[in-house]
């Protein structure tokens, strides 16, 4: 079964609530894919072999910070 929870994203203008699903990425153990509810947003971060989160995909454009505000709330 995957591992899903509900995420939420800021931007200046509002938040942006989401589904978090664990996947499986071809380069990278440990993948996370975040969907808005609406749509608008898709981020995927994974973590790298040094054990610092990047993002490897999504939509443009994204808030850089979105990286550290999803990790947060993996852990």
């Amino acid at each position: 079964m995957e591992k899903q929870f509900e995420a939420i994203l800021t931007s200046p203008e509002t938040s942006i609530d989401g589904v978090v699903t664990k996947i499986q990425h071809k380069v990278y153990n440990d993948a996370y894919d975040f969907k808005s509810i609406d749509g608008d947003v898709h981020l995927v971060i994974a973590k790298d072999e040094d054990g610092n989160w990047l993002r490897v995909a999504g939509t443009e454009p994204y808030l850089s910070g979105w990286v550290d505000e999803l990790a947060e709330q993996i852990i």
